[in-house]
């Protein structure tokens, strides 16, 4: 019976933070605000990687790809969700939620083997110092980069094709603000089954992989640092990778958070309010937590400022 209106549908209704109106301008203008710092701030950091050349270093390659990817992933929801709040307008076409879904994915994924491939940057970095500059090669540094943005493209992909395979009947409401793959399966009126074990399957997989590279690189970089005779050359190794260290506390910490409790499922206020961290405060903070943490790019603004 719940397969006979199967009509293809044509939008979706995003219910995600409906329930109290007062809080809608709040929520418009606490969005669009963080969305502004986000594009300044990342915009800063790729500006003084770029004009100075003693930043031309495979860490801060990666810190200045990475902070093209959170002005990215943080476009695709937090413009949309701010215009939702204030206007009201809270119904998204098919084809909208199929790309945001597909872009969010792409972003979010990766972004994790970023963060991979920067901790294995300063796993080298620290623990074979000598042979740093053979081992990450500009080469490298630009496959790595690549192999992220390609693993996104092979998740996404999987992730909107398996979501939007599904059949949807009648007024759509979707528990969230944005296109998010657990929210709109949940809004499907078919077997969701084997796309939950998909789902389940693949970004189990990517974040257990990525996580791994991340904890075994750490735990090498912290063994080595103990090991170092003088106080001063372990406060200098700490010193580059304590920043990365939070941002990647921040991340795998909410991703862990999200996937790992099953209240998630019973409760998408909480969902709705973790997706918030991780798709729009992290990619504000960032910025912020390696210039502040970071002694070269402190020196470099100095400097660029003066000029």
């Amino acid at each position: 019976a719940k397969m006979e209106n199967h009509t293809r549908i044509s939008e979706f209704i995003l219910v995600g933070f409906k329930s109290h109106p007062g809080s809608q301008v709040l929520l418009s203008v606490l969005f669009s605000t963080m969305y502004i710092v986000t594009v300044v701030g990342n915009l800063c950091m790729i500006l003084i990687i770029r004009r100075d050349s003693s930043l031309h270093t495979p860490m801060y390659f990666f810190l200045e790809n990475l902070s093209t990817l959170d002005i990215c992933y943080s476009s695709v929801i937090t413009p949309r969700a701010t215009l939702a709040f204030l206007l009201g307008r809270r119904s998204i076409s098919y084809n909208s939620c199929a790309s945001q879904m597909f872009f969010f994915s792409l972003f979010g994924t990766t972004e994790a083997f970023f963060l991979a491939a920067m901790a294995y940057d300063r796993f080298t970095a620290i623990c074979n110092p000598l042979l740093y500059p053979v081992i990450m090669s500009r080469r490298l540094c630009v496959l790595l980069v690549m192999g992220s943005y390609l693993s996104g493209c092979i998740n996404c992909t999987i992730q909107t094709g398996f979501t939007f395979s599904l059949s949807f009947c009648g007024r759509t409401e979707i528990n969230h603000f944005f296109c998010k793959v657990a929210a709109v399966i949940r809004a499907s009126c078919s077997d969701t089954l084997l796309n939950e074990l998909v789902m389940l399957a693949v970004c189990g997989a990517i974040i257990v992989g990525t996580a791994l590279v991340v904890f075994i690189s750490y735990g090498y970089i912290l063994i080595t640092i103990i090991r170092m005779p003088s106080a001063e050359s372990r406060h200098k190794a700490f010193s580059t990778c304590s920043s990365h260290m939070l941002t990647i506390c921040l991340f795998f910490g909410t991703v862990f958070f999200m996937y790992t409790q099953p209240a998630a499922a019973s409760s998408p206020g909480k969902s709705n309010t973790v997706s918030i961290f991780y798709t729009i405060v992290i990619p504000m903070l960032n910025p912020f937590i390696y210039t502040l943490r970071n002694r070269d790019v402190k020196v470099s603004l100095k400097k660029q400022l003066k000029r």
